[in-house]
């Protein structure tokens, strides 16, 4: 088995972030799994600290950033904007970026059911890393860390209006134009249990308007909400819906 620090170390040439402490980012980079299957011989301690603490210090990180570079956004579309940097996908495509899964210490078990590709480990080890690098070196190393980060992130969030809830924006409009609810339903699942991908159809008296695939069936769903308002802009809606009779 590796020597506590050996991970750090080889790690932190990825980050490009040096450790005072290199046992810090072997903490942040050790899942649960493998403190339960090697950590009462080694005492070896596993990331769920660090991570609550980075989830708290990318908060604040997060929301000084949008307040600072939107002062005429309103605190609504702030939230939004803030919701969609911090969500575990978005995390776990950073973890990614920085090759999290191919240094995290995990339990055989958590390893051969997928675990290094799996998106809520990787964002909370990402998390750990904010929590690992706070900890080491301080607000101002995080914020020079991860600031070019979220600034991509934030570019390719509003490019793609992934902020906006498409669902109930679907909804509101298709209601005022023909006072009937959009509906959804899942067409198909390909992959394996931990890299799943759903595809979701939005119909209209079972006219397909928009299909969507994501992780889960919620993010299925609101890309093919958004599919079918990119289709309500450049095409309208299709003229082959067969809408129920309206009351007279």
């Amino acid at each position: 088995m590796e020597k506590t620090n050996e991970t750090a170390l080889n790690y932190e040439d990825v980050l490009g972030v040096e450790f005072r402490d290199p046992d810090l980012l072997t903490q942040a980079l050790t899942h649960r799994s493998y403190v339960n299957e090697f950590g009462r011989e080694n005492s070896v301690s596993d990331n769920e600290r660090l991570e609550f603490l980075g989830d708290a210090v990318l908060d604040i990180l997060v929301a000084d950033l949008l307040y600072r570079k939107f002062p005429d956004v309103s605190e609504g579309e702030l939230t939004q904007l803030r919701a969609a940097l911090v969500k575990t996908d978005s995390l776990a495509n950073l973890g990614r970026a920085f090759q999290v899964g191919e240094y995290l210490r995990i339990g055989h078990g958590e390893e051969i059911s997928g675990g290094r590709q799996r998106a809520t480990i990787l964002c909370r080890a990402f998390e750990a890393i904010i929590g690992a690098i706070y900890l080491d070196r301080g607000m101002e190393t995080v914020t020079a860390f991860i600031t070019p980060r979220l600034l991509d992130l934030l570019d390719h969030i509003i490019e793609h209006n992934l902020h906006i809830d498409a669902r109930s924006e679907l909804q509101e409009r298709i209601q005022a134009r023909l006072s009937i609810t959009p509906r959804y339903r899942v067409a198909g699942a390909d992959g394996p249990d931990h890299a799943r991908e759903f595809r979701v159809e939005v119909t209209i008296s079972d006219s397909i308007i928009g299909t969507g695939i994501g992780s889960s069936k919620r993010a299925a769903a609101q890309q093919a909400a958004r599919a079918a308002l990119q289709q309500l802009e450049a095409q309208g809606l299709p003229e082959d819906i067969d809408l129920p009779d309206q009351p007279a």
